[in-house]
């Protein structure tokens, strides 16, 4: 009988009895119940789970994330153990906030918000259209693909950028090297950031990115806040030179006092890029491909490390 553990009662009762795999609860805050015996760990999709406590399992083998991002945990991983992200779950919910984001901020939801709160009908005034804007996605893996497909409707001219340069595909005629950054930020008026974060994408939209940026261009994150060097991203935005719309920021939480929140030009969500409805289904077909690949000893989905 394979044992694997779920975060929660809740996540147990979703995914329901799998044949051949017995189910405990444990959500990594605290020692495992049968910890000689769980082979495959499923995490707390929110919080901060204590990942040093995974090497307390000896017969670990797998870590099935329920998030796409898996920054700090490779290097928590036991040897041997394989990790596995969320790949595809969050996608569309993803995809759906970067498109909100850039319409919200272009068109200028957030002054109509806030003059609705005053009762105040705002005078007329010219607003930018996504229609013949020139969008520059930097990260062109799943969600990546799923935003230029939710763009591709808007009549923009997409742009599609990934570590190495490759062939296109029926969005984008080619995939472009991250080295012609220089060369195609000049050329933008949207960047849409939709990269995972490691040694090379810590702080890769530095001052330099940002000068690059023409004026009145609009700088999109919904990959993880410390992509951007917020420093930078705060002088480039008070001087109202671009503008930009964050899902995720560097710190976060953003402290109550951090100048980000006053910055006009600056709309700010929380970090809610995969939180909707499609998430719960999604994981929970995921989690039950997974476990059933992994108790019949076939290949699992998503790995992002090798033994």
């Amino acid at each position: 009988m394979t044992v694997i553990s779920l975060p929660d009662r809740s996540w147990i009762d979703l995914v329901g009895p799998v044949e051949g795999v017995e189910v405990v609860q444990w959500d990594l805050s605290g020692d495992a119940p049968r910890q000689d015996e769980i082979t495959f760990v499923v995490p707390p999709y929110l919080g901060s789970p204590r990942w040093e406590r995974l090497g307390k399992l000896p017969g670990l083998r797998v870590v099935q994330l329920l998030s796409a991002g898996y920054d700090n945990v490779l290097e928590a991983l036991p040897a041997g153990v394989l990790l596995a992200n969320a790949g595809g779950v969050h996608d569309a919910s993803t995809a759906e906030l970067a498109v909100a984001l850039t319409l919200s901020s272009l068109r200028g939801i957030p002054e109509f918000v806030a003059a609705q709160a005053r009762s105040q009908w705002l005078p007329p005034e010219s607003r930018q259209s996504l229609a013949d804007k020139r969008v520059l996605i930097l990260g062109y893996g799943g969600i990546g693909v799923a935003i230029a497909r939710r763009l591709s409707g808007f009549e923009a001219s997409l742009t599609a950028v990934a570590t190495r340069a490759r062939a296109g595909d029926d969005l984008v005629p080619s995939v472009h090297g991250v080295g012609e950054l220089a060369s195609l930020l000049p050329e933008q008026d949207v960047v849409i950031l939709i990269l995972p974060l490691s040694d090379a994408t810590e702080g890769l939209v530095d001052r330099d990115f940002l000068a690059s940026m023409p004026d009145g261009s609009l700088l999109v994150n919904v990959s993880r806040g410390k992509v951007v060097d917020t420093s930078a991203l705060v002088e480039a935005t008070r001087s109202g030179r671009i503008r930009a719309a964050l899902d995720v920021t560097d710190p976060e939480p953003l402290p109550p006092d951090h100048p980000l929140w006053q910055t006009p030009g600056v709309l700010i969500s929380p970090h809610v890029g995969g939180a909707t409805s499609a998430f719960a289904p999604r994981a929970v077909a995921l989690l039950r491909e997974q476990i059933a690949a992994f108790a019949g000893e076939s290949p699992l989905r998503n790995v992002v490390n090798a033994h």
